[in-house]
């Protein structure tokens, strides 16, 4: 179905509108038609290219294999990652596994546009066209449309990323010092089987070159909160890209920035995910890695647990929901943002690319780490068991404690 342009002003009424049709809500919207209940998928700019690194990992592919189907996903299988730590001006080189558990960079509009195919397949209607506002109803919810239409549903589903208009009608909108800014540019023509990231400590964050299969997504990721403006952000990257050689002076580029939720172990431990008919999922749930800032495997699961919560048939589908995402997702998150308050240190990020060069099996962790096979969880004990006494004993008192 589709409500635009010229056409009819329609009122329709669904069991479940979804805010966003990127992977959280298209994924949302696959399970849910899948089993019977009527869903409008509303987004007027999906599919696109996404404004970030665009890694993929293989636990994440693996949670939609059956939806993105067995064509070949246009893809980079990344072969190694160049760890460069800015103030030693020294650099380690970790290979990948290659394997199903690997990393890939994929075309993100490509990847979306499979899922939103899936979607409409499955039944969702999509919608082609903005949200503008949200209400309560005494049935459910209205959402009027950017083409002055209007639609209602019983369930709101917020799958809109880290400025949800659905977070800020229905919950709390996240203050700047719960986002970082992404920003950089997409490099045409140039591509590779390398991920390289170089820590930054001024301002803290990292900055990455990412291969997609026909481009370079180059960039860099920083604390909303000290960053004063994008264009400086660009001004740096563009320095970077020069000076590490990634690309010519002439390579066709186009500049992008965005904005991640990275939030604190205390804001995690508090953090509102649902209410009365209403969800969160995704980056709109703030369910990004305050680390990596990785956010597409936790998107996926969390659309799923948003299905699963809705149909299980329970008294209250909302808590339900919270209880699965506290369970399977917040907490590793936690291990994540109480890590990160040293991992962009100097002193620890030295140390880090130190012991990369110098171990194979400290290496092999972070490779596990990068590819999303490693959980934070156990993360201290197996670095402690590689038998590398004194480099571990060096990473460890520096601040790698996540239990």
């Amino acid at each position: 179905m589709y409500h635009g342009g010229t056409r009819p002003l329609i009122m329709a009424r669904y069991d479940v509108g979804i805010v966003g049709a990127g992977p959280t809500g298209t994924w949302a919207a696959s399970l849910l038609a899948r089993r019977g209940v009527r869903v409008a998928l509303v987004d007027p700019s999906h599919p696109r290219e996404k404004p970030c690194g665009g890694g993929v990992t293989g636990r994440a592919l693996a949670l939609v294999r059956d939806a993105i189907g067995e064509a070949p996903l246009p893809a980079v299988r990344i072969a190694r990652a160049r760890f460069v730590d800015t103030a030693s001006r020294t650099a380690a080189m970790v290979p990948l596994r290659d394997d199903g558990r690997s990393l890939v960079v994929a075309s993100r509009a490509v990847f979306d546009a499979r899922l939103l195919a899936a979607a409409r397949h499955d039944g969702a209607a999509f919608i082609a066209s903005r949200v503008v506002d949200l209400v309560r109803t005494r049935r459910g919810f209205a959402f009027r449309l950017s083409d002055g239409s209007t639609c209602e549903a019983d369930r709101i589903v917020g799958a809109d990323g880290a400025n949800s208009l659905t977070r800020r009608r229905l919950a709390v909108p996240f203050r700047r010092d719960q986002l970082s800014v992404a920003t950089g540019f997409f490099v045409q023509g140039i591509t590779s089987t390398e991920v390289v990231v170089e820590f930054v400590g001024d301002p803290p964050g990292y900055a990455w070159s990412f291969p997609r299969p026909d481009h370079l997504a180059v960039g860099i990721c920083a604390p909303a909160d000290v960053v004063v403006t994008s264009r400086g952000l660009r001004d740096w990257v563009s320095a970077w890209i020069a000076s590490s050689g990634l690309a010519g002076a002439d390579a066709p580029r186009h500049a992008y920035a965005w904005p991640i939720p990275s939030l604190s172990g205390a804001d995690l431990r508090t953090l509102t995910l649902a209410g009365d008919g209403w969800f969160l999922a995704g980056d709109a749930a703030g369910l990004v890695d305050p680390i990596t800032r990785e956010g597409i495997f936790f998107a996926l699961q969390s659309a799923g647990h948003v299905a699963d919560a809705i149909t299980a048939g329970g008294a209250d589908p909302a808590r339900d929901f919270v209880e699965r995402v506290r369970h399977d997702i917040v907490g590793e998150l936690i291990r994540a943002a109480d890590f990160k308050a040293c991992f962009f240190q100097p002193r620890f990020t030295r140390l880090l690319v130190d012991a990369l060069k110098r171990s194979d099996r400290i290496g092999l962790i972070m490779a596990d780490l990068v590819a999303g096979t490693q959980p934070y969880r156990g993360l201290k004990w197996r670095l402690a068991a590689t038998m590398e006494g004194g480099l571990a004993w060096r990473l460890l008192k520096a601040g790698w404690w996540p239990e």
